[in-house]
């Protein structure tokens, strides 16, 4: 699998470690992120986001897209870029989490790990099983939207006479 999938939740110890899930560690290790990770607070929730070089390619292609210069890219620039920090992987699979990136996601003795695709993010625990509640009350309301029919172009209403 080259996908972060599935969330995690693993117990974070008096020193401030905590163990990369081993399927996201597979991950990484296959997208050659070269023994850390980019880690960065996330821009629109009370999160983390994380990812190896998949993720900094991803951003690379965001930055690319806007003009050389202009005030949107350095912005980006600096919400993502400024604020990340390369994080090692220990040889037993754990991270140092720094206390100012603890602090943005509200971390305290565990961390639950939620695979987003191309990058993961980091959560505590009580606000991820919020953010999942409405994540799923949106998607039902988005299949009601997108299970619609749309209406007949003869003024019919659907049905066979």
């Amino acid at each position: 699998m080259d996908r972060f999938v599935s969330t995690f939740t693993n117990k974070i110890d008096a020193k401030g470690r905590v163990s990369v899930p081993a399927p996201f560690r597979a991950v990484l290790e296959r997208d050659g992120y070269a023994g850390g990770i980019y880690c960065y607070p996330s821009l629109d929730a009370p999160a983390l986001d994380a990812g190896g070089e998949r993720l900094a390619q991803k951003i690379d292609g965001l930055l690319a897209g806007l003009p050389d210069y202009s005030d949107e890219r350095d912005e980006l620039s600096v919400a993502l870029y400024g604020d990340v920090q390369v994080i090692a992987i220990d040889g037993d699979g754990r991270i140092v989490l720094p206390q100012s990136l603890r602090g943005h996601a509200g971390l305290q003795s565990e961390v639950t790990f939620v695979g987003l695709g191309d990058k993961f993010q980091m959560w505590a625990p009580e606000r991820f099983d919020e953010r999942r509640r409405v994540a799923r009350e949106k998607v039902q309301e988005h299949r009601k939207l997108l299970g619609r029919q749309p209406p007949r172009s003869d003024g019919g209403d659907g049905e066979s006479e």
